[in-house]
């Protein structure tokens, strides 16, 4: 019988596969001078990759005073210069302190202390800190996080192109993008890449984000992608729909 039975499963014709996961996206644009917001499942929490490095320069700034860290950290998405400001300040409780003063709905510390870029956020929350650095922050500490926004460059320190997104969909922004999950970068940008953080290696859902202001705007676009999808494919897909999301804005 049970011969019988496994016969009868393996002449059985096999099921169409399973369709492939498609990318989710959240997305909130801010108006400057309408103050209106427009956008796409904008409370959505999505882990935070290197966009929680704003937070780590805010509470840098606001407590501790300027440090040289900080330009490596926004400008080429330093993990090691975030790691160090990371465990000065708090770790998690870094997140708990800054949330709390900028009135962040989404935003949750890690589970686990060590791994700042699963910090919590939202599409809404990072649209609300860049208005807090530009609208509340101290003279300081604005001019110091946005001017290295707008110098961030085009190669990371460990090696990613980070021109995708708002760089290449708008003209001349300041902005700070994240990834997560995409393991080792193919064709490094750079001749000798940073080591990232161990658990940037994760694979499950890799996450990229952009986000920064242009013109009158602020942007945050946070996607996930099904596991296996390539950095180069990944930055296509949020390029294109950072293009829609800004167009007749940026």
């Amino acid at each position: 019988m049970h011969i019988t039975l496994t016969m009868a499963l393996l002449a059985a014709p096999v099921s169409a596969a399973a369709p492939v996961p498609a990318p989710t996206a959240s997305y909130a644009v801010y108006d400057r001078i309408t103050h209106q917001v427009t956008g796409r499942d904008v409370h959505k929490p999505i882990r935070s990759a290197s966009l929680v490095k704003i937070l780590i320069a805010i509470e840098q700034l606001e407590t501790r005073g300027d440090d040289p860290r900080i330009e490596p950290m926004l400008r080429v998405s330093d993990d090691n210069a975030a790691s160090e400001l990371w465990v000065e300040n708090g770790w998690e409780q870094l997140v708990v302190r800054t949330a709390e003063r900028l009135k962040l709905e989404d935003t949750r510390p890690p589970e686990k202390r060590g791994m700042w870029g699963y910090t919590a956020v939202s599409a809404s929350d990072v649209v609300k800190i860049y208005r807090y650095v530009l609208e509340e922050a101290k003279p300081k500490v604005r001019h110091t996080i946005m001017g290295h926004l707008q110098r961030a460059e085009k190669c990371a320190s460990d090696g990613f192109d980070q021109s995708f997104g708002l760089p290449s969909a708008t003209w001349k922004p300041a902005f700070k993008q994240g990834w997560s999950g995409f393991g080792d970068p193919t064709k490094p940008c750079v001749d000798r890449p940073r080591p990232r953080v161990q658990w940037d290696l994760d694979t499950k859902s890799p996450a990229l984000h952009t986000s920064g202001t242009c013109w009158f705007s602020i942007v945050a676009v946070l996607t996930l992608h099904p596991e296996g999808t390539t950095y180069e494919k990944a930055a296509k897909r949020v390029t294109r729909l950072t293009e829609e999301v800004t167009k007749y804005r940026c």
